[in-house]
């Protein structure tokens, strides 16, 4: 190890946090490959007398530095908080799991009792799950009461492995007359999908302990949900229940709505983002009439809830004493159901409760409507399909039943999310450009828009799927000789409010991640020149539409301008 490196080593070390049993390196960056660059580590461990809780999140550790980490483990009995997160940046996938393997061993060994086990950000898939299987079905983990597992990337796989060891935990600890008491579940972020999060449904309801779970953004639709719905109702403490931007359509949302009704204690209800609809709305409404009585915060954002729905929603909470936020923007109210519902809030006094609704969709259209209907068709559908695709794995060895179900590129285009670009594959750039017809501009535009819209900056995988789709669809819409690149600029500058029209088209809800990807395609060779000109005119115009998106417009109207030639 270089004298400087030892050095830096050094002044981190100094400003480790020694605070009433915990011994803290979080947050120092350290990349710890060897025994050696642990021992000062290694000697704190040792010489901290009734260590409860270590903090390694925040750093890079290897499979010898794990390896020496766990022997100073090995006789720290008192050790109840395992605060390990996004402690494996820039490791192989394969480095993880022995490092797991060889932490758990060590508290198993040193007989230690956990109350938290955090290893969310670490990205370790499934064979990460199988590393830390042995620990969660031991003694050392009867006691858990904290297992923070987000964004893991544990897939269906992973979920089934986590619910098959939670259920042997909780089977021997109670054999032993001290059941697992699991109170906090947090898992968002794992591409559980159906498979995993029904899996791990059995494993809550056997539990019936929790009293938070946070499942969002698994790709979950109504099946998954109607099982967790069913192990909600066998946790009579659960306080929060967080599955933002899962799908439940009205099928998982009435079945969610009849689980809540035997649950008393919830305060906080997360369904943002999850198309509880109005059927679905509509049965949340009879659940707050009836019981969570102690309600404070319920989010239905984002869910296509229509006006008559949504004011009903509005009204069920009136004798919610606790409530302090109640979250319906971005559904499709209009402006007038926006008002009626600022003022039926208002005339309960309780204004102040109702959060932002600036981003509502605006009324459906009666053509969305029976969208929606055709939704509910494909589900049946959709549930055959399965059905049978499992009578078939059982004849198909070579797929095993845990595999999971790849959408295709019509499917994401019609309802897109990152989970479903994602699960795309390597080959998403081609089977995007293959759906999108590329003779007609209109429809061009919206794919483009559809893409652009589940964008995140700060998500680098998400962010490098997008960018790729985006460029592989536009570099051959321009690249070929009969696309209308003209029209293909009227129907963008009209979805993104830019530019009134007497077709049928009409503006979407810009989103950052419009501006945002339009910026980057500008920028790209396949861009032609004189469409970055026309743009640039039109995006010097004042916009409402692009208003809720100011900085991404900003940055976008200075790449314009450097991009644009002075006349």
């Amino acid at each position: 190890m270089a004298s400087d490196d030892v050095a830096n080593l050094a002044d981190s070390l100094a400003k480790t946090q020694v605070d009433e049993g915990e011994l803290s390196y979080k947050g120092q960056g350290l990349k710890l490959d060897n025994a050696q660059s642990v021992e000062k580590m290694v000697r704190a461990i040792q010489e901290f007398d009734g260590l409860r809780a270590l903090r390694l999140e925040g750093n890079t550790i290897g499979v010898e530095a794990a390896q020496t980490i766990a022997k100073a483990l090995e006789k720290k009995s008192d050790l109840q908080c395992c605060h390990w997160s996004d402690m494996f940046t820039g490791r192989l996938r394969a480095e993880i799991p022995p490092a797991l393997v060889s932490l758990g061993d060590a508290l198993i060994m040193a007989g230690a009792r956990l109350k938290v086990l955090d290893l969310s950000d670490n990205a370790f898939g499934p064979d990460g799950v199988k590393g830390i299987e042995k620990l969660l079905k031991s003694a050392t983990c009867h006691t858990l009461q904290e297992l923070r597992l987000n964004n893991c990337g544990m897939g269906i796989g992973g979920g089934k492995i986590l619910s098959a060891a939670l259920t042997v935990c909780h089977k021997e600890s109670s054999a032993l007359g001290a059941p697992l008491q699991l109170k906090v579940f947090i898992a968002g972020r794992n591409r559980l999908e159906n498979d995993g999060a029904t899996a791990l449904a059995q494993a809550f309801q056997l539990i019936g302990s929790l009293e938070e779970v946070h499942i969002p953004q698994n790709g979950i639709n109504y099946q998954g949900v109607t099982a967790l719905a069913t192990a909600m109702q066998h946790n009579p403490q659960l306080r929060v229940l967080n599955l933002n931007d899962n799908t439940f359509t009205k099928r998982g949302a009435i079945a969610m709505a009849q689980a809540l009704k035997h649950l008393r204690n919830v305060q906080l209800i997360n369904f943002g983002d999850c198309l509880v609809r109005s059927e679905g709305a509509s049965a949340i409404s009879e659940t707050l009439r009836e019981g969570l009585p102690i309600l404070k915060e319920l989010n239905l954002s984002f869910g296509e809830i229509t006006k008559d729905a949504a004011l009903e929603v509005a009204r069920s909470v009136q004798h919610k004493d606790q409530l302090e936020k109640l979250d319906l923007n971005g559904n499709s109210l209009g402006e007038d159901g926006c008002e009626n519902l600022r003022e039926v809030m208002e005339n309960m006094n309780m204004a102040d409760k109702l959060g932002s609704l600036s981003d509502d969709e605006g009324e459906p259209e009666e053509d969305e409507d029976e969208e929606e209907d055709d939704d509910d068709d494909y589900e049946d559908v959709e549930e055959e399909e399965e059905e049978e695709g499992e009578k078939s794995e059982l004849n198909q060895f070579s797929t095993p039943p845990s595999a999971p179900r790849t959408p295709d590129a019509s499917t994401f285009l019609s309802f897109p999310s990152p989970d479903k670009l994602l699960r795309l594959g390597a080959k998403r750039s081609f089977l995007l450009q293959q759906q999108v017809d590329l003779l007609d501009a209109s429809k061009t535009a919206e794919a483009f828009l559809k893409i652009s819209s589940v964008y995140k900056e700060d998500d680098a995988e998400v962010k490098a799927a997008v960018l790729e789709s985006i460029d592989a669809v536009l570099s051959k819409a321009f690249l070929t000789p009969s696309f209308q690149g003209l029209s293909f600029m009227s129907s963008l500058l009209v979805m993104l409010g830019l530019l009134k029209s007497e077709d049928k088209l009409k503006p979407v809800k810009v989103v950052p991640g419009h501006l945002q990807c339009l910026e980057h395609a500008v920028k790209q060779s396949y861009f032609p020149r004189e469409h970055v000109t026309v743009l640039n005119a039109f995006m010097a115009r004042p916009s409402k539409s692009l208003e809720p998106c100011s900085g991404a417009r900003d940055r976008l109207k200075s790449t314009l301008q450097k991009l644009t030639p002075e006349s």
